[in-house]
């Protein structure tokens, strides 16, 4: 086979094909950061400040490179919503320059260099990780590194790059292990084509070398804590997730990538199908493997946007190969004002550019009613934005009662709390109102412990829905249990609204003895 010609990387950056891109990456990153802070922290960011008070090799829900990252941020930026959501704006931006770059990789010109940019910005699934600090954005980022290093692999035949494949594959396990389904699917496109060549190539089980060193502190850490992610991720399958089936899963995908950037990522699969004689097949078979597993893992939706800047660029350049073919130069106009039209219609519910109160209107005129991926109710809004209100009224309600306490019980109040959130947010925002960090027994909070308080004066925030089951349940351990007040934010997701909020003093035990059977790992 003719090698096509190819660009260098460096002459790829600075090409004139890649103008387009970038101006894209930079409007998608200019709107993240004008709008990423219209509405509050999000549950999991206060819990990852909360980790990187706890630096580890590990978490009991998380590999440590994401909290090592946001250590590093809060060193140098803060923890304002800006500087907690930059490097996710930044990072999300680079996704959609790398997507027009392994069009280049693929032999796409102009158009469809464009076009990928342009259905990454438009994919809401995919511009919505880089509104939030979580371990997502930078998942997508090493899925598209890896990608592009696959690429250049076959596209240039270029086996030494096996090498920075497992590095990025290796520190993408140190970050999310839903990397592991990348590994799986490409090994399996590997073995279900020609390209298994690579698997008897000594590069390429260097780089298995190089990601087995760069996840070993990790997997160390796990077995010398009794491999808590397992019982975590078990827990979450079983118990949290609702299990989709592949129809729905599918349904899923189209809906949080844009409907219209369908075509381009189904045609994506084609092109690897049939490009150069087969040349990138592995790929064509790494989508429908990836997607298999997590059908079976019950994995949620969005696990698997990380995937799709591979196949919107390979789309890309098909839609562009087509075009040149037919003649049918009206189309790319007209399928980008499309694309783009959606992604429009759609932002609302990707970013935060609109007044909370605008929002659960807009929602009701394109009738799109948020729909769990838990088995957890919602209220008007989808939980990505509906837990990121209600924090600091929590943490007020909390303040309320500990006001009742007198300066001696206050200096060993014992603050006692049910999910890391209501934890994050009381360590977070609580030191405005003097209050000590709290106390709780889901995921790594249970692994910091109950401190040298004992609970005999505690505030409590109850774990059921009425207040008969909540008194029956403290006064088991107090002697006496107060109701000082409840919880409310109306736009909260529905279980952190109404949440009773104790005073109890004259424990008959201590949550030292008490804090092995609390643990709650999902």
């Amino acid at each position: 086979m003719t090698d096509l010609p190819t660009k260098t990387s460096t002459s790829a950056l600075f090409s004139s094909e890649m103008r387009i891109p970038y101006l894209l990456a930079m409007l998608q990153f200019v709107l993240l950061m004008v709008f990423n802070a219209n509405y509050g922290y999000f549950r999991d960011e206060l819990y990852y400040i909360a980790c990187t008070k706890h630096l580890a090799f590990g978490y009991v829900d998380q590999p440590p490179l994401s909290i090592v990252i946001l250590w590093l941020n809060r060193m140098v930026l803060g923890d304002s919503l800006y500087a907690l959501r930059f490097l996710p704006a930044l990072t999300s931006s680079i996704v959609v320059v790398l997507a027009a770059l392994m069009a280049g990789k693929l032999g796409g010109g102009k158009f469809a260099q464009g076009m990928a940019a342009l259905s990454a910005v438009a994919a809401h699934g995919l511009i919505g990780h880089g509104k939030l600090f979580s371990m997502n954005p930078f998942d997508v980022l090493f899925w598209t590194l890896a990608a592009y290093a696959v690429i250049s692999i076959f596209r240039d035949d270029r086996p030494k790059l096996w090498m920075l494949y497992g590095l990025v594959v290796g520190l993408g396990l140190e970050n999310k292990y839903s990397v592991g389904f990348s590994i799986i699917g490409l090994v399996a496109g590997l073995l279900l084509t020609r390209q298994r060549k690579h698997l008897a190539d000594k590069w390429f089980w260097c780089g298995a070398g190089i990601a087995t060193l760069v996840f070993l502190p990790h997997v160390i850490w796990e077995a010398t804590n009794g491999f808590p992610s397992l019982e975590f991720m078990r827990n979450a399958s079983e118990n949290k997730n609702i299990n989709l089936g592949a129809v729905d899963f599918l349904i899923g995908q189209i809906k949080d990538i844009n409907v219209l950037n369908a075509p381009l990522w189904l045609g994506g699969i084609y092109f690897f199908w049939k490009h150069e004689g087969g040349r990138y097949r592995p790929l064509a078979w790494y989508y429908p493997v990836v997607f298999a597993v997590m059908v079976a893992g019950h994995a949620k939706i969005y696990y698997l946007s990380a995937i799709y800047p591979a196949f919107l660029a390979g789309g890309a350049v098909l839609f562009e190969q087509i075009i040149q073919k037919t003649s049918w130069n009206w189309l790319k106009p007209a399928y980008a004002t499309l694309v783009a039209l959606m992604a429009i219609i759609i932002l609302p519910l990707a970013v935060p550019v609109l007044p909370v109160e605008q929002l659960v209107k807009y929602e009701h005129t394109l009738g799109l009613v948020p729909r769990p991926d838990e088995h957890s109710s919602l209220g008007e809004l989808p939980q990505y934005y509906a837990d990121q209100f209600g924090w600091k009224e929590m943490v007020d309600s909390i303040a309320t009662a500990y006001r009742t306490l007198s300066p001696e019980e206050q200096a060993h109040c014992f603050i006692f709390v049910r999910n890391y959130g209501e934890a994050g947010a009381v360590d977070f925002f609580g030191k405005e109102y003097g209050l000590p960090d709290a106390r709780c027994a889901h995921n790594s909070y249970w692994f910091w412990g109950p401190g040298k308080e004992t609970g005999d004066i505690a505030i409590i925030v109850g774990n059921s829905r009425t207040l008969e089951d909540n008194l029956a349940d403290l006064r088991r351990r107090y002697k006496s249990v107060q109701l000082i007040t409840t919880t409310h934010a109306k736009y909260s997701m529905p279980f952190e609204n109404g949440r009773y909020i104790f005073v109890c003093k004259g424990m008959n035990t201590t949550f030292q003895q008490l804090w092995p059977t609390e643990k709650f790992f999902i």
